[in-house]
């Protein structure tokens, strides 16, 4: 068994999609199973419809108009005969969008978030599903929220790990071509879930440690991993050989080519991951598996954009220790806070944090009843693994630096 994952780059547009019957052609699709993510940019415009449904209901219509455009277009470039029964299908995902919009009373913008968001990805794949089989690709379509079952912690939810395993291993047929969504999932209620965004990888490696999978291989618009992300770095080179430790390091930094919790299911199979390119289906790109560090060897670069840098201080200047940073990190579990890097001395504790969920100015408003806070928005965490002086000047470039942190390893800057 095999799993593929496309993300949306690679199904952007009707072309996209012939790429790839023509990717599945050239490598077999023999006991594969296909994760696909929404189509190009979907994701960002069915939040927008989220966003209009809480803020401002005046634009909900046109949000929803403006995703059924995108896909109309995307399906009469794929199917001439309007009456093919794929236009009725995808018809009826968007009445229930509809639908849900008129009933629904949950005022939670999670919950509301991830039952809407998904429709990208049922589309994407129905499409999909529906084209190969008008090209004489026969395929089995699966809806991934009856096989992937999750906690109810929406928009970033735990996977059931034995009630998922027993789905996959009754549900799905080994022996042909299946295709399903990745990012998705339900809770025991049924209703769906999500595992975060970039999710998609996720469920790709979910399937294969279900199915014991002999690869995943995840086709991207790069040749492989890059030690460096091309759209913030202009000289960037193929990383051959990645061990799952290195992986999952580079991960945890926030590397963007692998989700960071595609590599432990995956590790603990010993299931090789593949990046290659689905542009050169055939070219080697990146394999992640059991092995030792990184070929070649080389300093890799990640950035995340958009961090908060807060500097906190005792009132009283009492010292900064085990009780104080304990509460800290309670505070911050509770308010969502993705920790990206800490750094203590006595009366002081610093750390860079990623607002995503927008709970910054609740938070905001508990720590200064029990510290000094200064703070910072807007600012960028650079992490470069395996640095060395070249790297470290490359980058900095004059940049201001607010907080620097290194290691034997991994060196850390947050700048402005």
């Amino acid at each position: 068994m095999r799993i593929f994952k496309f993300g949306g780059a690679s199904v952007k547009d009707a072309d996209g999609v012939k790429n790839i019957v023509k990717v599945l052609q050239e490598v077999g699709y023999d006991n594969t199973l296909v994760v696909v993510s929404a189509m190009g940019k979907m994701t960002n415009a069915m939040e927008a419809i989220v966003d209009a449904y809480f803020e401002n209901k005046s634009e909900l219509a046109g949000a929803v108009q403006a995703v059924v455009d995108y896909h109309q277009i995307i399906l009469g470039d794929l199917f001439s005969n309007k009456q093919h029964g794929v236009y009725k299908k995808v018809k009826t995902l968007f009445d229930e969008v509809d639908g849900f919009l008129v009933w629904n009373k949950s005022p939670d913008y999670n919950f509301v978030y991830d039952q809407i968001v998904g429709y990208g990805e049922l589309v994407s794949t129905t499409i999909i599903s529906e084209y190969l089989q008008e090209v004489g690709v026969k395929n089995n379509w699966l809806d991934v929220r009856n096989f992937i079952k999750t906690d109810n912690n929406y928009r970033d939810t735990a996977v059931d790990w034995a009630s998922t395993q027993e789905k996959v291993s009754h549900g799905v047929d080994r022996n042909v071509l299946n295709i399903t969504q990745g990012f998705l999932a339900s809770d025991k209620n049924n209703f769906t879930t999500t595992l975060g965004r970039e999710g998609s990888d996720y469920t790709a490696a979910i399937f294969a440690y279900c199915l014991n999978a002999n690869s995943v291989t995840i086709w991207k618009d790069v040749p492989g991993v890059l030690n460096a992300d091309p759209r913030y770095f202009k000289e960037t080179q193929l990383l051959n050989n990645i061990s799952y430790r290195e992986a999952i390091e580079l991960a945890f930094y926030g590397a963007s080519v692998i989700h960071p919790k595609t590599l432990q299911p995956l590790q603990r199979k010993e299931i090789p991951l593949h990046v290659k390119s689905f542009i050169n289906p055939k070219n080697e790109g990146t394999i992640v598996g059991k092995g030792v560090g990184i070929e070649p060897k080389v300093p890799c670069f990640i950035v995340k954009k958009n961090q908060v840098l807060m500097k906190l201080s005792s009132l009283d200047f009492s010292f900064i220790v085990e009780d104080s940073i304990s509460e800290l990190f309670k505070m911050f579990h509770e308010y969502k806070m993705k920790v990206d890097l800490i750094q203590n001395s006595a009366i002081s504790f610093s750390v860079c944090v990623d607002n995503k969920f927008g709970r910054l100015e609740e938070l905001l408003n508990n720590l200064k009843s029990r510290f000094k806070v200064v703070y910072k928005e807007d600012v960028s965490l650079y992490t470069i693994r395996h640095f060395d002086a070249k790297a470290i000047e490359s980058l900095l470039n004059g940049h201001e630096v607010l907080l620097e942190q290194r290691g034997n390893e991994t060196v850390q800057f947050v700048i402005k």
